[in-house]
Parts: structure tokens; sequence; C-alpha cells
């Protein structure tokens, strides 16, 4: 009964907020942080979100990165001071999520989920903004919320990550989370200021998207989806050992009762008693299933792969005929 009514309300909680609204400030606060910690130790740059739920919109004006982990600062101490201090200069304070970087879009992964997990259990309304530094790097601004559907929420309540738990809730690593729609709001004197500096940029400075170059950036993707592929195939390895073991002690323990009935049989045609079959299934105990919430995961980063791939193949092609067009225009003038 309860955790049903834990579903409901995290069903009213996702049905409530049709979308995001992050102001351009804030955004641009998580680019630029994103691409400092991309550039100068390739680590994972987070921070929190702060903002407002006005109605059914969930809106984020401001954010402050984490502290990192050299500067031995207490984590939580540092967040309740960056927001006490931002409310005193009159700054929205409320905590109402957190952002991450990614690369190439593969974000999931088992701290995350965790992450998140504790966040929106203790902030309803809460998301996760992700800010893709290496396809913005390229020309495609990627920054998108999301957060999680009610059976992943469920499925960490019960801490129960078998086979047989997941397929109860119907749960896979496609419906893990749930995407946002996200609104990037500016002021006006934002916009005449963006529009004055849009014909300010040299039209040379667009030509960098059409590079033909596609071979380094095709190859970090085939690479990746490589480590992630034998990942998977370990984590199946240990899930055969383990069905292996099962079917082995099974064997076992049907060996062993046939001969334990075989002797019973013997001591009741002697007229004494027969040996409980209790004290033969005491001999196997039942062995542990792996767990199979980081093969969830590893699948989850393949099927991303993948898909990136497609669409980065499609788009050098379209790059190639679009080149092969003007290749041909220019010869026959």
């Amino acid at each position: 009964m309860a955790a049903a009514r834990s579903n409901r309300s995290h069903e009213n909680v996702a049905n409530t907020i049709s979308y995001v609204q992050c102001d351009g400030l804030a955004a641009m606060k998580m680019v630029k942080h994103c691409h400092e910690e991309s550039m100068s130790n390739m680590e994972v740059a987070q921070g929190a979100l702060l903002g407002l739920v006005v109605d059914s919109v969930l809106e984020i004006t401001n954010c402050f990165p984490f502290s990192n982990n050299e500067d031995n600062v207490d984590e939580d101490d540092y967040q309740v001071t960056m927001m006490r201090r931002l409310r005193r200069v009159n700054v929205d304070y409320f905590h109402v999520g957190w952002y991450q970087s990614a690369d190439v879009g593969n974000f999931l992964s088992l701290p995350m989920l965790e992450s998140q997990y504790h966040y929106q259990t203790s902030i309803e309304e809460s998301v996760v903004m992700i800010y893709d530094t290496q396809k913005s790097a390229r020309g495609f601004l990627t920054l998108k919320a999301y957060r999680l559907t009610p059976q992943a929420i469920q499925m960490y309540k019960e801490e129960n990550f078998t086979p047989e738990a997941l397929r109860a809730l119907k749960i896979s690593y496609e419906n893990l989370f749930t995407e946002v729609p996200l609104v990037i709001k500016n002021s006006p004197l934002t916009n005449i200021m963006m529009m004055e500096l849009t014909e300010l940029v040299p039209e040379e400075d667009g030509t960098h998207f059409l590079d033909l170059g596609t071979a380094g950036v095709l190859e970090n993707h085939l690479r990746c989806l490589m480590d992630r592929v034998d990942e998977l195939n370990q984590e199946a390895m240990k899930f055969n050992k383990h069905l292996q073991q099962v079917n082995r002690q099974e064997q076992e323990r049907h060996r062993v009762l046939t001969k334990h009935a075989q002797e019973n049989a013997a001591r009741i045609a002697k007229g004494e008693t027969p040996i409980p079959e209790e004290d033969v299934n005491k001999m196997f105990r039942p062995i542990s299933v792996p767990p199979r919430l980081n093969p969830m995961i590893v699948s989850g980063q393949i099927n991303t792969y993948a898909q990136h791939i497609s669409q980065f193949c499609s788009q050098s092609l379209a790059k190639l005929y679009m080149t092969q067009a003007l290749q041909g225009a220019k010869e026959s003038k």
C-alpha cells in the first residue's frame, strides 16, 4: 500500500512538471564549468541547480559547481554555505536538482543513477541536466533534462536487482529515465545583445562545421563501443557461470535426494525411522544471483554509442554529398 502511494506521488510530480525553463545565465554557467573541467583535467563536471516551481514549470534561475575533492571541504557544508550566501544577495536559493557533463551523450552510469535517486526522493521535483561537451564543441548544442521513472525509483527502494525483480517491474535501460522538455529563456536585453553579437561574427567562422575529417571522432566512438561490448560480454560470462553452478547444484541435489529416498526405503523395510528431507535440503544453500543492474546500464551505454555512430555517419554522408555537389558545380564553370 505504501509503495503504491509512493508510486502515485512520483507520477503526480512527473505529470505536474510540464517542462523545465532555464535562464540563459544559468545555462552559460553550466556550459562554462563543463568545458573548463573537460579541458583541464578531463573529469566529469557537476554542480547544483537553483530555482523554484511555478505552476507546472520548473524554473532554473542559477547554479554553482560542486567543490573539488582536492579542496578538502565537506560537500554538504559547502552547498549550504553557497545557498546561504546567494540568499543574502536576493538570488533564488531553492535546490531543484543538479547538472553533469557527458562525453558523446553517454551519461548513464551507476553513480549517476544513485545520485538522482537520492535527489528525487528528497526533492520530488528535482531534475538532472546533462550537457554534452563533445557534441556541443562540434556545433550541436546538447543540453537536456531528465528524471527517474517511477519503476526506477521503486527498483532502488527495493534494492533488488535480480532478473526476476527487474522483470516484475518491467524495467530496462530504455525506461530508467524520462526526458523533460527544456526551454532556455533570455531577457529582451539579452536577446538584443545576442543579435548584435551575431552580426559581429565573421561568416568564415562557421565553415569548420563542414569539416570532412571524421576519422578521429568515429574512431573514438568505436573504441568506446568496443570497451562497453567487452564489459557486457564479461557480465554475460558471469551470469552463464552462475547458471552452470545452479544446474550443477540441482543435479547434485537430485542425486542426493534419490540416494536419500533409497536409504529411507531400506530403513522403512527394516522398521527404522526414516531420515527427514530437511536435513538434505540444508546441505544445499541457494547460490546468490549476480545483480543485473550493471549489465542493464552497460546495455544502455552500448545503445547510446550505436545511436551516435549512426547519427554521425548520416551527417558525414550528407557533408560528402554536399561537398561533391559543390565541387561538381565549381568544375562545370
